[in-house]
C-alpha cells in the first residue's frame, strides 16, 4: 500500500525473510537495482521447521500462559514482540496459507508456486537462487564480495527457537 520502504529501511542496506519477501515484487518496483536472494531447501525440512516454530510459537501450556501475561504486562517491547508474531502469523499463516498449513499437501503447493513465481518473477541477473549448504562462494559471487574466512555462520535453527524468542522480548537480539 502505502509503506514509505526509504523510511522503514533508513540504517539498513537489505531486508531478509519475513517482512521483506512476500513484497519482493514492491521492492523490486522501489529499488530496480537491488538482487532477489531465494534461498530453497528440502520442503519437508521447512516444514518440519515451520511448524515446530513459528506456527507454534507462544505459551503452550497454563504455567506458560500465567508467565507470558505477566511479561506482557510489565514489558512493552514483548508486547511488540507478540503482535509482530501474530501480525506473521495473520499474513503468512491466514492470509497466504488461507488457513490451511496443516494441510501438507496444500503447503508443499504453496511452496512450490512461491519458488515457481520468484523465478518467474525476477531478472535472472538479479536472482540467485541460494542453497546455503553451498557456502560462501555463490553468495558472494552473486553480491560482488569478497568471501570472508569464517564459515557461513547457521543460527536461526529450529533447534534454537525457544532459546531465541526470550532474548528477543528482553531486547537482547535485533
Amino acid at each position: 500500500g502505502d509503506t514509505d520502504w526509504d523510511a522503514l529501511y533508513k540504517g539498513y542496506d537489505g531486508t531478509v525473510d519475513f517482512p521483506g519477501y512476500p513484497w519482493y515484487k514492491e521492492h523490486m518496483k522501489k529499488y530496480p537495482e537491488a538482487k532477489v536472494i531465494l534461498t530453497v531447501r528440502d520442503f519437508d525440512a521447512w516444514y518440519k521447521s515451520v511448524d515446530s516454530t513459528v506456527f507454534r510459537a507462544g505459551p503452550q501450556t497454563p504455567a506458560e500462559k500465567i508467565k507470558m501475561i505477566g511479561k506482557l504486562l510489565s514489558s512493552a517491547r514483548a508486547r511488540n514482540v507478540v503482535k509482530c508474531i501474530k501480525w506473521f502469523k495473520k499474513v503468512f499463516f491466514a492470509e497466504r496459507l488461507q488457513g490451511n498449513f496443516e494441510d501438507k499437501a496444500f503447503a508443499k503447493k504453496f511452496w512450490e508456486d512461491h519458488i515457481a513465481e520468484v523465478k518467474a518473477s525476477v531478472p535472472e541477473d538479479k536472482l540467485l537462487v541460494y542453497d546455503v549448504r553451498d557456502g560462501w562462494t555463490p553468495l558472494c559471487k552473486f553480491l560482488g564480495l569478497e568471501e570472508p574466512a569464517e564459515p557461513l555462520p547457521h543460527l536461526n535453527k529450529k533447534e534454537n527457537f525457544k532459546a531465541m524468542l526470550p532474548k528477543l522480548m528482553k531486547g537482547e537480539m535485533v
